[in-house]
């Protein structure tokens, strides 16, 4: 690696298991793993890394990511709470910086009595890579309520994008810069009481339907227009497969739940399992909506 890179020392692990920072429990070694103490740190490693021609990713809480065995070459960057954490509320605009957990942004939104983002509960992850991949359920999408986002962009510039460069689709959004650093929400007033009582109705509705026992990453495949994956994969039969220590869940079939041994490789042929099988029955192929590193 470049010497640049060196003067990191101090926050860089090598050949880090990446399977402590996932929530599959699963993954092989980063190459480095560097956690930025502060929000300068962050900017200055990952600019860093863009000069020296370092691969670099970007980790938030490790919910919608699938490791590969072999590992990650490169550096990857630990962006979660309580870096790059604040949550901020203006009148009906909220503020929340990239590292800041989902969870605890809908939480500061509900208790100001700021309707928009009580469809959300429930939603693991950042609010980086929550607006990365718009985030959403039934009830919508994160995209709906961002009007800017602060980033710095794949070749190391500072910028801000708003009004005309954000556009939001069915999970996937124009933000894919380097790392998201902030964003700001705006909201409606809501009577608080109201609120509140929506917001627990959902996620009560959502840990009802949802394996959140089990050690999962969230729906694996993306909703094909019009239609439920989970709903599809349950419908081929395929509730409760397994294939090593990986299963489909049996409360909710677009979740993959592992066991103590599980493999990425374990996860990676069920997931192709499910894609041959549904095509198959369906003529409906499945696009996976976790990430794969």
């Amino acid at each position: 690696m470049t010497n640049s890179i060196e003067k990191f020392s101090e926050i860089t692990q090598r050949e880090v298991p990446l399977s402590r920072y996932t929530w599959l429990g699963i993954g092989g070694p980063a190459e480095m793993l560097l956690t930025p103490r502060d929000r300068d740190e962050l900017i200055s490693v990952a600019q860093t890394c863009i000069e020296s021609d370092i691969p670099v990713r970007i980790l938030g809480s490790g919910s919608n990511l699938l490791v590969r065995d072999a590992g990650v070459r490169g550096a990857v960057i630990h962006v979660v709470e309580p870096l790059l954490s604040a949550v901020t509320v203006d009148g009906n605009t909220v503020t929340a910086e990239g590292g800041a957990l989902l969870s605890h942004v809908v939480t500061e939104s509900v208790r100001a009595g700021l309707g928009g983002m009580e469809h959300l509960v429930g939603i693991p992850g950042t609010v980086g890579a929550a607006i990365i991949g718009n985030s959403g359920g039934r009830l919508g999408d994160i995209g709906q309520v961002v009007t800017s986002v602060s980033v710095l962009t794949q070749s190391g510039e500072l910028t801000t994008r708003k009004e005309d460069e954000l556009h939001f689709t069915y999970r996937n959004s124009s933000v894919q810069d380097l790392l998201l650093i902030s964003a700001t929400f705006s909201l409606t007033p809501v009577d608080s009481d109201e609120l509140t009582k929506t917001t627990r109705k959902n996620w009560i509705l959502k840990r009802a339907t949802q394996p959140l026992a089990d050690q999962s990453a969230g729906c694996i495949f993306r909703n094909p227009r019009g239609l439920s994956a989970g709903a599809l994969i349950e419908q081929s039969g395929l509730k409760g497969l397994t294939v090593g220590k990986a299963r489909v869940s049996d409360r909710h079939a677009n979740f993959i739940v592992t066991e103590k041994d599980c493999s990425s490789d374990d996860v990676e042929k069920l997931t192709e399992r499910i894609q041959k099988v549904v095509e198959e029955k369906f003529g409906v192929e499945l696009e996976l909506e976790i990430r794969v590193w």
